[in-house]
């Protein structure tokens, strides 16, 4: 059980601040991380995302952990979990075993994909608990990817909106049961609440525009980003997929080359 009663959901809406130290939770519960190793893409197509979650799925039956959460971003995963039989620190070399097996076969590739170990924080109140979850569904927003929760295919948002597969949906249903009886009504409100959550990231979060704008014009070897809106339409897509490897974000590029969000969205 967590601690803290539920009620914060309709009178608090306060921010968290990262919690860095990797420490054991007393709830069990864990806001997981994995990255790809130097913010290389771990996701290239549907087909590996639909690979990783039976992976995720497989193991629950035989780790016996509880998912509350997830999100397959291109170079990294946000999950949230509860600790089964194994401890997290073993369900996820198996995993990460048996992913990077599969994508280095099909890739043709050796040696690792994932940065170092996953990162970890410990959840342990009923506030922070769903502070992670809508920080988890919220980040294809953040990062310019989709302008709806629910048009991003790769998180656990429809897992509560139509049919669960990986997630215990019923745990977090439960908690809004206790204020609504329209419960599902409750959580979709909360999860599309605008906010400035911060939670557990890598290296401080993202670049800054003028950190992307250093890096747009080493990369591509210009003097201005703007530039950009000059290549042919292959170069373009190319630079601005090369871009996306390297962490920034859609509405970043945007922003900084004057290239459309379709466009860069499509690349």
């Amino acid at each position: 059980m967590l601690l803290s009663a539920f009620f914060f959901v309709i009178v608090s809406q306060g921010d968290h601040m990262p919690r860095n130290v990797r420490v054991k939770s007393s709830s069990g519960i864990y806001h997981i991380i994995l990255r790809g190793i130097n913010k290389q893409r771990i996701f290239e197509d549907d087909e590996d995302s639909r690979y990783f979650l039976k992976k995720l799925k497989t193991y629950k039956e035989i780790s016996e952990y509880e998912v509350y959460a997830y999100c397959l971003m291109n170079n990294h995963v946000h999950l949230l979990l509860k600790e089964g039989e194994e401890s997290v620190g073993t369900v996820f070399r198996r995993i990460g075993a048996s992913y990077v097996y599969w994508y280095n076969q099909k890739y043709n590739r050796t040696g690792h994909l994932f940065q170092d170990r996953f990162r970890s924080e410990p959840v342990e109140t009923d506030q922070y608990f769903l502070t992670v979850m809508r920080y988890i569904h919220q980040n294809p927003i953040k990062a310019g990817i989709v302008e709806k929760i629910e048009d991003y295919l790769w998180s656990s948002y429809r897992e509560y909106s139509q049919k669960p597969v990986i997630c215990d949906t019923k745990f977090v249903l439960n908690m809004f049961s206790k204020v609504s009886k329209d419960a599902l009504d409750l959580w979709v409100k909360f999860i599309n609440e605008k906010n400035n959550d911060q939670c557990l990231e890598y290296d401080g979060g993202r670049l800054n525009d003028d950190e992307a704008t250093e890096l747009i014009k080493t990369v591509a070897k210009i003097k201005t980003p703007t530039d950009i809106q000059a290549y042919e339409k292959q170069k373009r897509n190319m630079l601005i997929k090369l871009l996306k490897q390297k962490g920034l974000s859609i509405r970043q590029i945007e922003r900084l080359t004057g290239i459309s969000f379709g466009i860069i969205r499509g690349a």
